[in-house]
């Protein structure tokens, strides 16, 4: 089961000049070099979308919920999970404007003995299709619906039947940003990857810890 999620670090407050600089790969005209080691500039903005749900036995004429889009500022923990235990099997780290569907070569194992992968619309492209099948892997990814056309029934309750397992892997975030307080406040990529990468660590041993004690006798 494979998702991304935004690991949020401290906002930098640049001027439009400075910035446009970062994403062009430089140091911003000016910066001493006690200024640019106190700069992250590999973090990135990224948008989140929460679509809004319209409760069942709503008031037709009631006004529609807002759809919302959230700014956040960080990084991006990817990772896939093995459907039976829920531990964390492969991920990366990225700036939090990478494309989700990008990383999915990355993070399927051959090690894993299912075939099965479960992802949402992001990792859904003939590329990752292709890929899938070439690797004799079976895609549970979900379909989208085409622009301005609502999406077939047959294809809508099978999304809904991916979704019930697709979901196990967002208590690994819950856990993860609840639990733990997971956020990055060191600088570059490379820190980061490592306190990403040891927040997986961590919850890993969490979980091992809770399913070895499920099983333990009494």
């Amino acid at each position: 089961i494979i998702d991304a999620t935004v690991v949020q670090a401290p906002k930098q407050r640049n001027t439009e000049a400075e910035k446009a600089a970062i994403k062009e790969g430089g140091v911003p005209e000016g910066w001493k070099p006690a200024k640019t080691r106190q700069k992250d500039r590999d973090a990135r903005w990224s948008i989140k979308y929460s679509k809004a749900k319209i409760k069942e036995g709503a008031d037709p004429k009631a006004a529609r919920p807002v759809d919302l889009a959230i700014p956040m500022f960080g990084y991006k923990n990817h990772i896939g999970i093995d459907k039976t235990h829920g531990l964390i099997r492969t991920w990366d780290a990225s700036a939090a404007n990478a494309h989700d569907g990008a990383r999915l070569p990355v993070l399927i194992s051959k090690d894993n003995t299912a075939s099965g992968v479960w992802a949402d619309t992001a990792y859904r492209s003939k590329k990752n299709e292709a890929f899938l099948a070439s690797g004799m892997f079976t895609s549970h990814i979900h379909q989208r619906r085409k622009p301005r056309r609502a999406l077939p029934e047959r294809i809508a309750k099978a999304n809904t039947r991916r979704s019930k397992i697709r979901a196990q892997v967002e208590h690994v975030f819950a856990g993860q940003k609840n639990r733990m307080g997971l956020v990055v406040r060191t600088i570059g990529i490379a820190r980061a990857t490592i306190k990403i990468g040891m927040a997986n660590l961590a919850y890993n041993f969490q979980r091992l810890a809770w399913l070895e004690g499920r099983t333990a006798p009494a």
